[in-house]
């Protein structure tokens, strides 16, 4: 079995965007798997600018591990700039999610 977690938010739904982030912010304070790692995928990203309780949870979550947002398509939505000035880092992610897989990280989509 995995302790590792890969939680992509990826949802236009800003509650449950900041259910995943709550608990992958909890996982890294409380240390329940070895590993986690956030991406923000598409209309995830939309609320990750939107939402003022999703970007302090991005906070937390940046002081044990960055988070990352797909350069795709914050570059389609125009909002790559506006991603980054948070702190999280834009860039291709197709890869990542799949090395991070075959790496035995769990997927859990939000």
């Amino acid at each position: 079995m995995s302790d590792k977690a890969l939680v992509i938010i990826s949802t236009s739904d800003a509650a449950k965007a900041r259910t995943g982030l709550m608990w992958s912010m909890r996982c890294l304070q409380e240390g329940w798997l070895e590993e986690v790692k956030v991406i923000f995928f598409g209309p995830g990203e939309n609320v990750l600018l939107e939402d003022q309780e999703a970007q302090n949870f991005v906070q937390e979550i940046q002081k044990a591990e960055p988070t990352l947002a797909c350069k795709f398509l914050a570059d389609r939505e125009g909002t790559t700039e506006a991603i980054e000035k948070l702190g999280v880092e834009v860039v291709y992610v197709g890869k990542i999610i799949a090395d991070h897989i075959r790496e035995g990280y769990a997927p859990l989509v939000w």
